[in-house]
């Protein structure tokens, strides 16, 4: 029993007067007056708390745009796009010049159940963050995986400007080999420059420090004078920008018709890739779009224009052919010696492209600059094929 019921039936059923309850109980005689008027008119229900809730609100958000706000909801969810309220703030500004605030489209979704608590997830206070200063300062890349209607495995190839989260590069391969990796980035280089360095996990493709060696990519930003970064083994979180863009790219393909062909599933990543760069506001950048923020500031750009050359010496033997294969930018090239020297021990003097090559005892037997654009290496100049030619009468006079 409340006090509003005992109050009433002290009034009408004992006959207290309601100046002394009012006295002894410290409350106001016109709030006695007030419940007995409503027992009245309602019996002992209406005696209840009643809420205080104002039946209207000058300021609360039209039923227009409320309705607006669940139809952008529900719009950008099934196009597998990002609908949070920040988003949904994006678009409706764009629609109707105005938006509430972001904790006002929040509790328009959860009165229409449109909110899924999530309280396993850490709060954002607890993050540490770190973004580069400039746009092409560095480059974040990955793959992923994703599956085509027949079934079939593909990765998909990512890369993002760390500071403007700009979509560089969305490719997707049966598998990614090393060339297709250079391949992507030499077309994102065309478009938006060279960056200062590029961050990456340790990939087979990205790097080859696990096989004692170099893949192309390395080699290649090597020759460009772009730094060559990668995370932690099994620490996935360097890459943090590029990993959870693998989710928000998964979120929008899971919302489209699964693609029966590469070609397919290509035309989906430029579909989403122009609508990520141009038209998605990103929270992290104070909802302005990657595209935006890319073209705000001045671009970085790589600390220096001629890399170091990379020396190395290699003894070998010439071949039953008389030749001799060299490795560069993980593709081999055959030089041709002369059959007067095959099975011969040799030196090969490598700097990036230039390469001697000396006999046992020390004599020079070739000298040239590999070109990267032939498998058999052209003998060159007349002074170099005389030399050989000279080689060969030699040894057949020796011979004889």
């Amino acid at each position: 029993m409340g006090l509003g019921r005992y109050v009433v039936d002290a009034v009408l059923l004992e006959g207290r007067s309601p100046t002394e309850l009012a006295r002894s109980h410290g409350i106001a005689r016109s709030w006695i007056y007030q419940l007995i008027a409503r027992y009245h008119a309602g019996g002992y229900d209406a005696l209840e708390p009643r809420s205080r809730r104002p039946r209207s609100c000058a300021h609360a958000v039209s039923e227009d745009v409320q309705t607006a706000i669940v139809r952008l909801r529900q719009q950008l969810g099934d196009a597998g796009h990002d609908c949070g309220p920040h988003t949904i703030a994006h678009h409706l500004r764009l629609e109707l010049g105005a938006a509430p605030s972001m904790a006002t489209i929040w509790r328009i979704l959860q009165r229409h159940g449109l909110i899924t608590p999530q309280p396993q997830k850490r709060p954002r206070s607890s993050f540490i963050r770190f973004q580069a200063d400039l746009p092409n300062e560095l480059w974040q890349a990955d793959t992923t995986h994703w599956r085509l209607a027949n079934g079939s495995d593909v990765e998909i190839l990512n890369c993002l400007d760390d500071h403007s989260r700009l979509l560089v590069v969305s490719d997707a391969f049966r598998s990614v080999k090393a060339a297709d990796v250079v391949h992507s980035f030499a077309a994102a280089w065309i478009v938006n420059g060279f960056p200062a360095a590029l961050l990456t996990d340790n990939g087979a493709v990205f790097s080859g420090k696990s096989r004692n060696g170099k893949v192309l990519l390395e080699s290649e930003l090597e020759r460009l004078g772009v730094k060559g970064k990668h995370s932690t083994p099994y620490h996935p979180q360097t890459c943090g920008k590029v990993e959870r863009f693998h989710q928000t790219l998964k979120r929008y393909l899971a919302k489209q018709a699964p693609a029966r062909s590469l070609p397919v599933l290509q035309a989906q990543l430029d579909t989403f890739r122009t609508h990520y760069n141009q038209h998605r506001p990103h929270r992290a950048l104070h909802d302005k779009t990657p595209l935006e923020v890319y073209r705000a500031r001045i671009k970085a750009g790589p600390t220096c224009a001629a890399p170091p050359a990379h020396y190395r010496v290699r003894h070998d033997h010439v071949d039953s052919f008389g030749r001799v294969t060299v490795r560069y930018l993980s593709r081999l090239h055959h030089i041709g010696l002369g059959v007067v020297n095959r099975n011969k021990p040799i030196t090969l003097f490598i700097a990036n492209k230039d390469i001697r090559i000396v006999g046992a005892d020390g004599d020079l037997i070739r000298e040239l600059t590999l070109d990267p654009s032939r498998d058999y290496q052209p003998l060159g100049t007349r002074a170099g094929r005389l030399r050989i030619v000279h080689d060969v009468v030699r040894h057949a006079s020796a011979m004889s």
